[in-house]
């Protein structure tokens, strides 16, 4: 029984990510899901509870080989780093998310699953996913631990802000031809900037007060 109920969650997976590449995600219904893959209108709500929870599962089948090797090397690190051992470099860390990243965007489906991810996060900040590489707790410990001059705070606020410029990267929609689409930025200048935005010294003292009309 359990076999087949994952081979059903497969076929429905596997219909999805057709439409998916066929069509933007928008476009793309419940029932026309259940009809490519050949099965009763409620299959979708039965297996996954929803389109999101759908969306949800196919990230995660798809994405999560990518990242999570490398993603629990730094996690390893990092807690080896707390007790003594070596700390990790934030720009390590920066490069495990963002090289997958630029491996994706060379392909129709990468380019795709990409696009997806962004607008299901920024939609909801955080994906209905199993895995805790889909939420924000796994990085913001890590980076606490290598940046112990800021606090929690800055760390979530730096976190979110960083994720949120990468998915804006390399998940922006695939321009309609004959438009070009613009070029991305290299990797390693990505990593740089992330790493940067991430590192930089404490937030200390209020902010210049900006200027108002006459100079007053």
């Amino acid at each position: 029984m359990a076999s087949a109920s994952t081979s059903t969650r497969d076929r429905l997976l596997d219909a999805a990510e057709r439409l998916f590449l066929a069509k933007d995600a928008d476009q793309v219904s419940v029932r026309a899901i259940n009809a490519e893959a050949g099965l009763n209108p409620g299959a979708v709500h039965y297996h996954f509870g929803s389109r999101e929870g759908l969306v949800a599962a196919l990230l995660e089948r798809e994405l999560l080989p990518l990242w999570a090797e490398r993603l629990e090397d730094i996690a390893e690190r990092s807690a080896a780093g707390e007790d003594g051992g070596a700390p990790f470099a934030v720009a390590d860390l920066v490069a495990a998310i963002v090289e997958p990243f630029d491996e994706l965007v060379r392909t129709g489906k990468g380019r795709m699953l990409c696009h997806l991810l962004a607008r299901s996060v920024l939609a909801a900040s955080r994906l209905p996913a199993g895995s805790p590489w889909f939420g924000q707790a796994p990085f913001e410990v890590m980076l606490g631990r290598a940046l112990p001059d800021l606090t929690v705070r800055e760390i979530s606020d730096r976190w979110r802000l960083a994720f949120t410029l990468l998915l804006e990267i390399y998940g922006r929609a695939v321009a309609p031809a004959p438009a070009p689409a613009a070029p991305l930025p290299e990797t390693r200048t990505v990593i740089a900037f992330v790493t940067a935005g991430l590192t930089a010294p404490p937030v200390t003292g209020r902010l210049p007060r900006a200027a108002t009309k006459g100079g007053a």
